[in-house]
């Protein structure tokens, strides 16, 4: 049986394959409010705040996650929301680690 993504961490990804569309599909289910766009390769999802304190409290919290797995997303910000996308450049394409990251996020329990 696999580990739980969010009991997992990031490992190098050079020189692999991005997932197949099957595997992401799988990986999917183990996270919350997550979707994926498998032309661009990307999975992603918004969260929405009251404010901008706690928007920013929630990307300062995402940064700590993303440099202590060193796997950064690609990030749109606002006022009251922040949209987060992954995708692992190095394969062009989703890897293990985008779920990693995503369930890290997941369990932040925002």
């Amino acid at each position: 049986m696999s580990t739980p993504l969010k009991a997992q961490h990031c490992k190098p990804r050079e020189g692999e394959a991005a997932l197949p569309r099957e595997r992401a599909e799988a990986l999917l289910k183990e996270l919350s409010g997550w979707t994926l766009d498998a032309a661009r390769g990307t999975i992603e999802r918004t969260w929405k705040f009251r404010n901008f304190h706690e928007t920013m409290a929630f990307v300062n919290a995402l940064a700590w996650v993303a440099h202590r797995e060193d796997h950064h997303p690609d990030l749109e910000v606002g006022y009251n929301r922040c949209q987060v996308r992954f995708h692992t450049h190095s394969v062009k394409g989703l890897t293990e680690n985008d779920f990693i990251c995503a369930a890290h996020l997941d369990a932040l329990g925002v």
